[in-house]
């Protein structure tokens, strides 16, 4: 069976010649990166290439990235590590909205725990975050504002550089999980106006297990890892020197293709779409059609429960998904969906289509095809239960 990967804002393969660069790395730059002699060198000077990568990709300077092991320690060290060094100040009150990745919202939930006040701001069906709703729930009080910078499920781009001025006005640090457009679509620290990003490199095809944090200079944060004295004294720990080589030629290869990718994978998308709406009766696109990331588009199908179609889907090779891979396992709706005052049952019958490099007009065309014949026979089931 010939199958087809739709699954790419889950993970992504990883780019051959990030892989190649690894294996390399696992066999010839063994030494810590911390040691002094040749070994320990060599491994810095690989190191130091990865992180000036990491820079370019992002319009910062390599002084101001910290590696992490993925966007979930980044999102973690730049919420708490800020709201944390801003303690002594009296600001304990902190700002995100509904849809953001669990790493976020965890994180919130942590501190609230501890005594800091919360603040979520609501959204309506676009999925984009009203600047106005921001700088109404800013306060004297607020240390840090964190709004990704586009939607892991539905793949809106938020107005992040017009929400971090709001933060500003009122003296606050703005954090964006930046995961789903870091490799994607440009990105430049500087024109979004942040203090953190956070990015990941399974994402733009690299190894999992490797991630960032820009800080911009002048920002504090405290320790989130209490041990050596590795990343200027910010990230305690061995860093994973193979699998940040990774990263990093993954980087150079995603600034490399993205302008021509970026055109692609957004006609495939658009194709795609348009494809199952005109096939497909009672199906809605959930979010803002623009402006979105070029890969991403997320679609409800009326009386279906996404999981069968996820499973049905499947069973014909193609993957897709229900949304965050990170909440896989569970029955509940969509959050992110919730947040945008859909519906219930929208929510759960809502499905994931993210495009990446191996994908084709075949492919896309196939899955317009066999698509019609599994929503028909799921709604029958469906009929025929209710009855």
């Amino acid at each position: 069976m010939a199958r087809t990967y739709l699954d790419h804002n889950a993970t992504t393969p990883v780019e051959p010649a990030a892989a190649d660069a690894m294996m390399r790395a696992l066999q010839d730059l063994f030494g810590n990166a911390s040691s002094v002699h040749y070994y320990g060198q060599q491994a810095k000077a690989a190191l130091d290439d990865s992180r000036s990568a990491i820079a370019a990709l992002i319009g910062a300077e390599p002084s101001e990235v910290i590696f992490t092991s993925g966007g979930t320690e980044a999102d973690n060290f730049a919420i708490r590590g800020a709201a944390e060094a801003l303690e002594v100040t009296g600001r304990k009150h902190l700002i995100t909205s509904g849809i953001e990745h669990e790493a976020v919202i965890n994180t919130f939930k942590v501190l609230a725990r501890r005594g800091w006040k919360t603040t979520m701001l609501p959204l309506d069906p676009t999925g984009i975050v009203s600047p106005d709703r921001l700088r109404d729930a800013m306060t004297d009080q607020t240390a840090v504002v964190s709004i990704m910078h586009a939607n892991n499920e539905i793949g809106t781009i938020q107005p992040v550089a017009e929400l971090a001025q709001a933060a500003h006005a009122h003296g606050a640090l703005f954090h964006t999980d930046a995961v789903q457009t870091v490799g994607k679509i440009p990105v430049n620290v500087r024109t979004l106006g942040v203090d953190l990003l956070s990015l990941s490199g399974h994402k733009f095809y690299g190894p999992k297990g490797a991630g960032a944090l820009w800080v911009k200079r002048g920002v504090r944060l405290s320790p989130f890892l209490a041990g050596g004295k590795q990343e200027r004294n910010r990230r305690a720990g061995t860093e994973n020197v193979p699998g940040l080589i990774g990263m990093g030629v993954a980087a150079s290869r995603a600034m490399a293709k993205m302008a021509s990718e970026g055109v692609r994978l957004s006609d495939l998308r658009d194709r795609l779409e348009n494809g199952i709406l005109s096939a497909v009766p009672h199906t809605e696109i959930n979010g803002a059609r623009e402006p979105r990331v070029p890969n991403t588009t997320n679609l409800s199908f009326d009386r279906i429960e996404a999981e069968s179609l996820l499973i049905a889907l499947d069973l014909e090779g193609v993957a897709v998904s229900t949304g965050s891979a990170c909440s896989s396992g569970t029955l509940e709706p969509s959050h992110v969906l919730k947040a945008m005052n859909l519906s219930s049952h929208r929510a759960q019958n809502s499905i994931r289509f993210s495009l990446g490099a191996s994908n084709t007009e075949e492919q896309i065309d196939h899955v317009i095809a066999i698509l019609p014949r599994i929503v028909t026979k799921l709604r029958s089931l469906s009929a025929a239960g209710s009855r």
